[in-house]
Formats: structure tokens, sequence, C-alpha cells
């Protein structure tokens, strides 16, 4: 808790500091850290270096403060000032223009990517909108790719079609058709874009990100179905060969076949388990749920959905944390079920609790009200037996549906309700990572057109040659001439040139002590100053001091005696006053 509280007044200072700034220099000064230093010249863009970092240790107020967003937002819509103030309806047209004209837009690009076109091109929104618009391309390749399934398949698994009478049948199934070549393109380009990314921010700083995991995950399985499918076509290219060279029947149902060339002719329900196109089928699957579930990446970009995604990204961290107690529950029942009843194989009205498998299964969809009670029941009379398997099934019902999963339901609750009270927080934050991905240089084309090499590709690959054969000569030449003076020194030279040396880095070192401060170095101390006399005059303003308290303390002490004797001076007035008047009453009375 203490070193929650330090953290605490950390992210409080800075955004106090970032509060304090009154133009935009600085404004810049706090987000890229020393402006001198990390400003790229290059690409006039500035480096945010400062958040970055309160990205990586979540600092979200800080990143989600009016002045940084106002700076991200400028960088955002680069080259693009026009477009930032239009309507949604505006954008949605720029959008669809450059779905229609991506293809064109990306060979002007090729072309000349130094034109202002390519200036417009290399600005983060438009490079959002490229990459999401070829993810949604590929989206649609996939559905394409399903869509002749949609009414069933013409064969059934127990039935073959062929084109010929020796065709062989599953060369007709392994050919890959028009969309899964163009499928397999948008998974190199994706691919080749990974790489290029690992290879910028480097292995450790690329596993940090959930999303690259899942790009990895996805990217993998295409790559690991494609082959398997691959694998499937050569054998049986191989076994379409040898029917072409060594069959003289025109009919194979006629022909005697070697089993491994006539598994190649069998309809699908005669296929191994492990035969590498059901492989395929089955990885290609998993691939597609991940790639639809990658939409979720660019969600943040709005605000009405980005509130939801953060939830969901929370609810799977919840997730997993309560994946640890399921986890020791379940194989706890299931090990206990499985040995009171895999001796009765056979005995019982269902499998379920006979195998290690059958036993995962009747837990796991009891969960969920698809168990029945009957999987405890014994066909003989072995009521102790049975008396245990009802008292364990009926524990684990209630351990697993009551217990654990309400908790699970309120600790997502919480999580949604923490969000929910800072939504605006969350949502700016979220949404600065995004924009972040797409402020760096390069990949500016998406999958698949980044795969053919543009000239400035070539370009800069030619300057790192040059950089590269440049360092290489002069650390030769270095290290010659470093033997040569080695080797004609003598021990009275040396020390010449260590005190000649030792009195120049003398004379450095104390030119550098009296440098004037820089540009970064005077905002930076115009804004702590700035920030120490506000934090003066809240504390004057919040806080009493103890000598002002013992002061009120003595007036409302002295006021007290004040009243307490007015107080008996009125009563003694007052006692007069009676006696008086009863005094002259007395003496009309007796008068009359």
């Amino acid at each position: 808790n203490d070193y929650r509280k330090l953290s605490m007044q950390c992210k409080d200072f800075v955004v106090g500091v970032l509060d304090l700034c009154r133009d935009t220099e600085e404004v810049e000064a706090i987000l890229n850290g020393d402006v001198n230093i990390h400003l790229c010249p290059e690409h006039h863009r500035p480096s945010l270096s400062r958040i970055k970092l309160a990205i990586k240790y979540e600092v979200k107020k800080f990143v989600a403060h009016p002045n940084c967003q106002q700076q991200l937002l400028t960088m955002w819509y680069e080259n693009l000032s026009g477009l930032r103030q239009q309507s949604i309806a505006v954008k949605f047209l720029a959008v669809f223009g450059v779905s229609i004209g991506l293809p064109f837009l990306a060979i002007a690009y090729w072309i000349a990517p130094c034109s202002k076109l390519g200036r417009t091109l290399r600005s983060p929104f438009m490079k959002f909108v490229a990459h999401a618009v070829s993810f949604t391309i590929f989206l649609g390749l996939l559905v394409v790719n399903a869509s002749d399934r949609f009414e069933g398949v013409k064969n059934l698994p127990n039935e073959t079609i062929t084109d010929h009478p020796k065709q062989i049948f599953r060369v007709k199934t392994t050919q890959f058709s028009w969309t899964e070549l163009l499928i397999m393109k948008w998974v190199l380009g994706m691919i080749w874009s990974e790489c290029k990314e690992i290879w910028e921010e480097g292995p450790r700083e690329y596993v940090v990100h959930l999303w690259n995991l899942l790009d990895f995950g996805m990217l993998s399985i295409f790559v690991a179905s494609f082959t398997a499918r691959f694998m499937a076509f050569l054998k049986a290219t191989e076994a379409q060969q040898y029917v072409d060279q060594y069959v003289q029947d025109d009919d194979l149902n006629n022909a005697t076949l070697p089993p491994e060339v006539a598994y190649f002719t069998y309809a699908r329900n005669k296929w191994l388990p492990s035969d590498p196109q059901i492989i395929s089928e089955g990885l290609y699957a998993i691939a597609v749920v991940l790639s639809f579930s990658r939409i979720a990446y660019i969600l943040p970009a709005n605000e009405s959905f980005g509130p939801l995604q953060i939830s969901l990204g929370r609810t799977v961290k919840d997730i997993f944390k309560f994946m640890v107690i399921f986890i020791m529950v379940f194989l706890a029942f299931m090990i206990g079920m499985f040995n009171l009843y895999s001796y009765y194989l056979g005995a019982k009205y269902n499998p379920a609790f006979t195998t290690v498998e059958e036993s995962f299964k009747t837990l796991f969809w009891s969960i969920f009200g698809l168990s029945e009670v009957i999987s405890v029941v014994l066909k003989y009379d072995h009521k102790f037996i049975e008396n245990i398997g009802y008292v364990l099934y009926g524990v684990y019902n209630v351990t697993m549906v009551v217990v654990l999963l309400n908790m699970l339901i309120a600790m997502i609750n919480n999580s949604y309700q923490e969000i929910e009270e800072d939504a605006d927080v969350e949502w700016k934050f979220a949404r600065a990572k995004l924009w972040l991905s797409y402020f760096d240089e390069g990949r500016t084309l998406p999958a698949p057109f980044n795969l053919v090499p543009s000239p400035k590709s070539f370009y800069y690959l030619i300057l790192r040659i040059k950089m590269c054969l440049i360092k290489l000569c002069k650390s030769k030449a270095k290290n010659c001439e470093n033997d040569l003076e080695m080797g004609m020194l003598n021990s009275k030279q040396r020390k010449v040139r260590f005190h000649s040396s030792t009195r120049n880095a003398e004379n450095f070192s104390g030119k550098n002590a009296y440098n004037k401060p820089t540009r970064y170095q005077k905002i930076m101390k115009r804004l702590i100053k700035r920030y120490v006399l506000k934090a003066q005059v809240d504390r004057e303003n919040d806080e009493v001091n103890e000598g002002e308290l013992k002061e009120i303390k003595q007036d409302i002490s002295s006021l007290r005696y004040e009243l307490l004797e007015e107080k008996s001076q009125a009563t003694g007035e007052l006692a007069r006053l009676i006696q008086q008047l009863s005094d002259k009453f007395g003496k009309n009375l007796n008068k009359d």
C-alpha cells in the first residue's frame, strides 16, 4: 500500500505539471522529453517518448489529459487537417474512397512515395484506414471461401465425385481455389508485416503486447493449415502420377491399386483421423475464429465501442484468474469420480466417469446443465458406491455452479463497474495505444501490397549497406592506426599523452559545467516553479496554522467569559427592578 501511494503521488505529479502548461512548446517538452535530442529530423515527427513511457507504466490520467490528447489528435490527422473538422458522413466517404481505390493508391505510392499523395498515405489516419480496409477485405475472402457450402456440400461423406474416370478423388478435393490463393497472399503479407515489427521493436517488446501474440497464433495456424493441405495435395498428385503411368484401365473402380494409392480414391468416411486434409480443415476453422476476433483491435478508435472492448479485455483477464481455482476444483472431482466408477465400465446406464475423457466431458457440461443425474447410477446393487457418487456429484454442482460461477460473475461485474466509473479515461488511454502503433515511420502499405518492395525500400537498403561499409572501413583503419601507435610509442610518450589527455578532459568537463541550460531545461524549470507555487497556495488555503487555531480558542473562551459576566450583571439589575416594582405595588396597596 505504501508503494501504491508513492506511485499515485508520482502519477498525480506528472498530471499536475501537464495541467500547468500554457502553450504548445511546454506541452511538447513534457510529451517528448528533451526536444533538442529526441526530435527526429528525418520525418519531422515528434518522438513522444514520455507518452510511450506513460503507456508502458499505465499512467492513464496523463495520457487521457486534454493537452496530451490534443497533441495526439494533431499528429493523427497529419497532412489531413481539413478532414479533422468534417462530419462523420464526410469521413465515411473518405474511408469508402480509400476502400475502392486502395490498389491504385498502392501503385501510386510505389511509384512516388515522396510525393504529396505519398505523404498523405503516410499520415497515421490514412495508414489506419488502409490497414483496416485491407483486413476487412481479408475477412470478406474468408466468408466468400465458405459461400459455396452455405446450402450444403454437393457430395456426401460417403460419395466420390471426379471430373473423369481416371482422376484420383483426392486430387479434386485438395486443389486450392482462387479465394484460398488470395487468402494465402494476405497471410504472407501479414507475416512480412509482423517480421518487420519484430525487427524494429525486438522480440522482448513484441511479446509484451497480447495483440501481437494473437496475430502470431493466427498466422501460425494459417501456415500450418495450408502446409497440411499442400502435403495432402502432393500425396494425391503422386498417386495420380502412378495411375497415369501404370494403370491401363479407363475406370479406377475396376483397377487393382496399391494400398497407398487406393487410399486417395476413398470417400471422406474412410479417411484416417490423422489425415493431413482433416487436420488442415480443423486448423483453418480455428484460424478463421481468431481472424474475426482480431476486429476487436480497432474498436478503441470509436467512442461507443471502445469501453465495451476494454470491458471485454478485463473480463478475459478475470476469467484467467478464476481458472486457477476452477482447475483445482475440477481436477479434484474429475479424478475422484473416475477412481470411483472406473471399475464399472459397461455396468452403467451411460459411460460417464468410466474413463478420464468421459469424466472430463460429464463434469464440464454439467456446469451448463447438460449432464444427467443418471450418470452416477449403476446397474448393480452397489448402493454405497452410488451414494458416494450422488454426494460427490451434488457437492461438485453446488461448488461450481452456485459458488464459483457466481464469484466469477461478481468479479466481472466489479471490473465492469470500475471501467464505467472512469470510462472516458480508459477509452482515451486505449485509443492512444492504438494511435501510437500507427505513428511510427514505415509499414505504410497494408497486406498484400507490402510484399512488393517500393523504390524507397531499395533506397533505404542501399543507404544501410553504404553505412555498414563506411563503419567497417573506419573500424579497420582505426585498428591499423592503433597497432602502429602501439608499436612506435614508448613509455615516455605514453606518459606525456596521458597528462595531455587528462588536461583536455578537465578542460572539457569545465566547459560543460558552465554551459548554458538548454531550452528543455528552461521549460521544465519554469513548470516546476509554477507547480511548487501552486502547491504552496493550495496548502495555505487548505491548512490552518497552529497559532491561528490557539487564537481562535482564546477568542472563543474570552467571549464565553464576557457573556457569562454580562449575564450575571443583567440578572442582578433585573432582580433590583423586580424588587423596586414590588415595593411600589406594596405602597399603593397600603394607601388604598
